[in-house]
């Protein structure tokens, strides 16, 4: 068929163009194309030089600002098209995808695949076209994965991954998800729910999923194992069914070793266990001391409190750790009496608030690679609480994704000489993967005052690890799913 995919070009009157203003930037095909770019793929819109002049400004303002290419051609023929398309390109290299409406209706998308090289005299060549026939554009990145794998002999490992459109765009930007082959043998495809998954996951051999993106409601459960009843959406449901009763697409982490970073509950009683790293003579790293609420009104609470080993302030977050909007409504509580009517949603975790210079450590896991970046946090209980703004001692109430209160330049402490155990959490950070059974995630360390103890804070699974330099995250994120594919089967 041909070498890699080097370049697509999109007919206009596949476009289905809507006249208005803003109404072009989020059409799904424009937004499709655009992830070409992402992977160095060549893409454009062609036009007839018929077309009204209206017409063709639009297309190029449009093109202009999903920076796609636009390429006039005389004629949108079988023959034509794809000569004037390789003469408009004389550098690419590989196929070319050519995709025009099918005048037979059903399949409704006609795309060529044709070869180009750059000492290739086009005036005098014929093209050995291929015809591949789609219902849907979305159809496109299977197909473009398809022919790459085929023209690599199929020695390459084909990722299918799904999270939401602006997580996923964030990935591409850095060229996370490249449809053409990674120097280690990676191709990536995104895994669309307006196509059968069944369909899609036959090109698969490895899915990769940032699962709390399609959760649509969490309902846990106090009395019994597992503690949370999850509800995806459609889409989901259907990739886990096709998980569960298929065995030869692996999942790079699985389903299952995500619940517990869903629970705040769950992963504070996984981190008691860090006890077990601690050696005499050092700092330690462990758990922050906290307590489940069912009901801010307990009357025993403060009893429960002191048991728990909580003092005022303290932090105050939902069980539920993600997945849902009202997941990231906290507050820090100065005084016992504000817990009572406290809009933090129940059930809830009451959690120590640990004085850390306002440094937090940002903990990355690529596989077997360990990253942090230090930034900004939280003020310390002493200036929150002097700060004119809390007077009053009302609770703090904050979303953790949006206004996390952080530390300005005048309101440090003045305890900043905190030293970090690199060793240590290194340590802990291999401790957590066996015991989670996840490649990629993060967690949050902050260093106690006084202590020195190291305090994990927050576990999440496929960060997005953008403190850490494109250069090097991205090989390392390559290499870890390359290894779980591996290892998986070895076993």
């Amino acid at each position: 068929m041909g070498g890699i995919v080097k370049g697509v070009v999109v007919d206009h009157a596949l476009l289905q163009f809507q006249n208005g203003n803003g109404d072009n930037n989020k059409n799904p095909i424009f937004l499709l194309l655009r992830k070409l770019r992402f992977s160095n793929i060549r893409a454009a819109i062609s036009y007839e030089l018929s077309l009204p002049a209206e017409l063709v400004n639009l297309l190029q303002s449009t093109a202009e600002l999903h920076s796609l290419e636009c390429l006039p051609v005389s004629a949108s023929s079988l023959d034509i098209a794809p000569r004037q398309i390789s003469l408009a390109w004389p550098g690419v290299s590989g196929t070319i995808l050519y995709l025009l409406p099918n005048c037979n209706a059903s399949p409704s998308i006609t795309c060529i695949s044709f070869p180009v090289a750059p000492d290739v005299d086009i005036t005098n060549s014929h093209h050995q076209s291929n015809m591949i026939y789609m219902d849907k554009l979305e159809e496109l990145p299977l197909t473009i994965c398809r022919i790459n794998k085929q023209a690599i002999s199929n020695n390459v490992v084909t990722v299918g991954y799904v999270m939401k459109p602006s997580r996923e765009e964030d990935f591409a930007k850095r060229g996370a998800f490249p449809l053409c082959p990674t120097p280690n043998g990676l191709i990536f495809f995104p895994l669309t729910f307006e196509l059968p998954i069944s369909t899609q996951l036959e090109e698969a051999d490895a899915i990769l999923h940032k699962a709390t993106d399609e959760i649509v409601s969490i309902e846990l459960n106090s009395s019994s194992e597992p503690s949370y009843r999850i509800t995806y959406t459609t889409g989901m449901q259907e990739l886990q069914r096709y998980i569960e009763s298929q065995s030869h697409c692996i999942e790079v982490d699985p389903l299952n070793s995500i619940y517990p970073v869903l629970d705040r509950l769950k992963i504070l009683q996984i981190l008691l266990g860090l006890e077990d790293l601690s050696k005499e003579g050092c700092c330690k790293i462990r758990a922050p001391h906290f307590l489940k609420v069912n009901d801010f009104n307990e009357p025993d609470l403060v009893q429960r409190l002191q048991d728990a080993k909580l003092s005022l302030p303290s932090i105050v977050k939902p069980q539920v750790a993600c997945g849902v909007a009202e997941s990231h409504s906290m507050a820090i509580v100065f005084r016992v009496e504000d817990f009572k009517g406290l809009s933090v949603p129940v059930p809830a975790i009451i959690q120590e608030y640990v004085d850390h210079s306002s440094t937090l450590f940002k903990f990355y896991v690529l596989g077997e690679e360990v990253f942090h970046a230090v930034k900004k946090s939280i003020p310390n209980a002493d200036i929150l609480m002097k700060s004119s703004e809390r007077t009053d001692l009302r609770p703090l109430l904050f979303d953790s994704l949006k206004s996390l209160p952080t530390a300005t330049g005048n309101q440090h402490s003045g305890c900043e000489n905190l030293s970090l155990d690199l060793g240590l959490v290194k340590e802990a950070a291999e401790w957590l993967r066996r015991m989670l059974g996840l490649n990629i995630f993060g967690f949050d360390v902050v260093i106690q005052e006084g202590s020195s103890d190291h305090v994990i804070v927050d576990v999440n699974y496929l960060p997005s690890f953008k403190e850490v330099p494109d250069e090097i995250a991205i090989p390392t994120f390559w290499d870890a799913i390359k290894k779980k594919v591996k290892s998986n089967h070895k076993q």
